[in-house]
């Protein structure tokens, strides 16, 4: 297939760079360029945002926004006069005669599009168009938002994703959301607006540098009650009762609880993340009829960060599957004495930054969620599956990932549960922040065709679960369990040293 990639020649970036370099890798492809001017880009007063951001939160200067020379498209030759697909970045393309994906931002074309979004504070839906017709779509997310630099990289990251995707047949569309639908595009802020944009810039960082030396930050905390038989799959909102917390000492913090019910005992693990160190490990509790009983005690301690201890029980042993991207890998262990004792039984996939990996028995295989960053940009808008015929392995990629671009619906958030005959899944709403609201999401179709999902209830803290965020769910031997943001002031740390 002959691809032309349609851009402005007057602002080539790294990302077109990293664009062509993607699809120079797939099979029977052949590339060229279309570089005539655009004239719509990004304003100047933009490009001056960029350098104060870039000063003042230490971001690099060689990431996917960086201007390059026009040479550094050399090695592909002049688009021909009739290729097979011409994959629209401008949307200037004639589409009376040739085949043409139009890329869009809520309905508009361009970097300036995409940048008017990300500074009005929206979450961009893109969309790969053909004829009007959507071929690919994904929402488009970032762990930085309020960086209007480090925003519009990792959304430029993720339009390769799924640029590349729509060639593959994958990402086609992205769940609606329990909400209003919301106004068209917005129009590039002025020179004016964006001056004081970039002085409250300066001071929400100055403000930042305080905050970080008062409190330690982030600061999670994990909330706990028993169901009475109606859990937040029931009742799609906080319980009337509130929430109990599982207390810390302010050097550290407790998150991605993930209880079970083995031999009679509930035993709760958790990220125990540990604030001198800057990183964590994996901590466990037990519970009794009235909460916990002492405080989580430490039960796997590598030399890189851990989290999400997504444990199980099969074959009558209990296994756990923690969080390692940090380490490039998706490990399976085992405990040799509960709630202790574990011993690294595979590797189940390595070479991959895989967020949350959360197993599930379904079909007759079992699958592996995780969100992958791929390609760069945000860890939690990419959702991949692999399958496998024994949560041991050998565990093998689906032919359609990614399977979802989504930041309010891809990440996992917590075991998934039945209801009859629907599959239920706990998944993270990262549009405002990571991990500020908890949605739940019925599986509608799942193989290796594809999965869907359909978004049925977002929940966001408030009066009964105070904090800013609210992030994962799960729930063992009638007991339920979630987590969210907290403020831990730095001077009790050091009372305790």
């Amino acid at each position: 297939m002959q691809i032309s990639l349609r851009l402005d020649g007057d602002c080539v970036r790294a990302f077109h760079v990293t664009l062509l370099e993607r699809l120079a890798a797939l099979d029977d492809v052949e590339l060229s360029v279309d570089i005539r001017p655009a004239g719509d880009g990004i304003p100047r007063s933009a490009a001056a945002l960029f350098q104060l951001e870039t000063a003042i939160h230490g971001l690099s200067h060689d990431g996917l926004a960086k201007r390059v020379p026009l040479s550094a498209l050399a090695p592909y030759r002049q688009s021909p006069a009739s290729p097979d697909l011409v994959v629209d970045l401008c949307g200037d393309v004639r589409l009376e005669s040739i085949r043409a994906w139009r890329v869009t931002y809520d309905g508009a074309s361009g970097e300036a599009a995409l940048l008017a979004l990300i500074l009005a504070g929206r979450t961009p839906l893109a969309r790969i168009e053909e004829n009007g017709v959507a071929i690919a779509a994904g929402r488009l997310g970032t762990e930085y938002g309020g960086i209007a630099l480090a925003s519009f990289q990792d959304m430029l990251a993720r339009t390769a994703s799924l640029i590349i995707a729509a060639l593959s047949g994958a990402a086609k569309s992205v769940p609606d959301l329990p909400e209003p639908a919301r106004a068209g595009p917005p129009p590039m802020p002025s020179a004016g607006k964006l001056g004081v944009r970039a002085g409250k810039a300066l001071a929400r960082r100055i403000v930042q540098k305080i905050y970080h030396l008062c409190y330690n930050a982030p600061h999670w905390k994990v909330g706990w009650r028993q169901t009475g038989g109606r859990d937040l799959f029931d009742l799609r909102a906080h319980p009337a009762s509130g929430w109990q917390e599982l207390p810390d000492d302010g050097s550290r913090f407790y998150a991605d609880p993930f209880p079970i019910l083995y031999q009679g005992q509930l035993t709760l693990f958790v990220e125990d993340y540990i604030h001198r160190l800057g990183r964590a490990i994996i901590s466990a509790v037990p519970f009794g009829p009235a909460g916990p009983l002492g405080r989580p005690e430490p039960v796997l301690e590598l030399p890189y960060h851990l989290s999400y201890p997504f444990v199980f029980e099969r074959d009558g042993e209990v296994w756990m599957v923690p969080e390692s991207c940090a380490n490039g890998t998706v490990d399976l262990y085992r405990a040799t004495a509960f709630p202790g004792g574990w011993v690294k039984e595979a590797t189940l996939l390595s070479g991959v930054v895989a967020s949350d990996a959360t197993l599930v028995e379904h079909g007759g295989a079992w699958w592996l969620f995780a969100t992958v960053r791929d390609g760069g940009g945000a860890f939690s808008d990419a959702l991949h599956l692999w399958s496998a015929p024994d949560f041991r392995g050998p565990w093998t990629p689906h032919p359609k990932n990614p399977v979802l671009i989504d930041i309010a619906s891809a990440r996992p958030a917590g075991r998934m549960v039945r209801r009859g005959d629907d599959l239920l899944r706990p998944v993270q709403d990262c549009r405002r922040s990571y991990g500020a609201a908890l949605g739940i999401a019925r599986i509608s179709h799942l193989d290796l065709i594809g999965m869907e999902q359909v978004v049925e209830t977002i929940l966001n803290p408030g009066a009964l679960w105070s904090g800013r965020k609210l992030h994962t769910l799960n729930e063992a031997g009638g007991f339920e369990f979630i987590d969210g943001s907290a403020i831990a002031p730095r001077w009790k740390q050091r009372a305790r040293d």
